[in-house]
């Protein structure tokens, strides 16, 4: 059955294990059809580029995605030092009324858009004394993925590739190590182009997979956006099942002994 399977994120329980985002789509039409067609519990918001309230004459999301319906994670895209993320997410918590789930996404530069990893941990190690619940945007660093872990972080998401890039995941060694030492939830965050790509991501044990210009970009987002629901419930259901060994060479599908020659 679908979903039937509970996860926790800090202290949140989900049953969806893709999670998606809320830019580039044409309008909140679009926006609204697409992430209910994914099946996603939960919805990123970057605050400082979309209104959630802040700005009282303009057009808000929480009119076509309700808190009621979706768990948001208001997310710090846009900010490039510690002090402008750990603002963004208090502004978010006064927004949502103390809402205390984030993710942590501080930039190096905006042409590969690459994770600064310094800022990111002044900014984690601020964000989780106060009383946040972070979830981490990084690279695929496996020593800096477990120095997050012991700072506090409710999940740990390395990237693929570059954001918005569709080049899928680039290096699954990487990805590996991180998987097999992190006792929180690692979740693929960016790079992800197609379904493919999120069911390899799956497969290789990863407890989520978040992604938006994969379905906001795709010719037919709501098409992409179910197409993405059944790769992530496929990978996942791989990697509980257990896939055969490789082998170098053939291995016949009907047992040879007995056979009648």
């Amino acid at each position: 059955m679908a979903h039937s399977e509970t996860w926790q994120v800090g202290t949140y329980s989900f049953r969806s294990r893709l999670l998606v985002g809320t830019g580039k789509y044409k309008d909140f039409a679009e926006t609204k059809a697409a992430i209910s067609a994914s099946g996603a519990e939960v919805v990123t918001v970057a605050i400082r580029r979309t209104n959630i309230g802040q700005h009282a004459d303009e057009p808000n999301l929480l009119d076509v995605i309700s808190p009621k319906e979706f768990t948001l994670l208001p997310n710090t895209a846009g900010c490039h030092t510690a002090e402008e993320a750990v603002r963004t997410c208090r502004l978010a918590r006064e927004l949502l009324d103390g809402h205390d789930l984030v993710k942590l996404e501080i930039l190096g530069d905006d042409k590969t858009l690459y994770p600064n990893m310094h800022q990111t941990l002044l900014a984690a190690e601020q964000l989780v004394a106060d009383g946040f619940q972070v979830m981490v945007y990084m690279n695929d660093d496996p020593i800096a993925a477990q120095t997050l872990e012991q700072m506090g972080c409710v999940a740990i998401m390395p990237l693929g590739s570059l954001i918005g890039s569709g080049l899928g995941i680039l290096n699954p060694h990487n990805l590996r190590l991180i998987i097999e030492e992190a006792k929180v939830p690692v979740i693929v965050d960016a790079g992800i182009g197609t379904a493919s790509d999120a069911a390899k991501a799956m497969e290789m044990g990863c407890s989520g997979v978040l992604l938006n210009s994969a379905i906001a970009m795709a010719e037919q987002p709501v098409l992409m956006a179910e197409a993405m629901a059944a790769a992530v419930e496929a990978g996942r259901k791989a990697h509980l099942a257990g896939r055969m060994f490789k082998r170098a060479y053939a291995s016949a599908s009907s047992p040879i002994e007995g056979v009648v020659r």
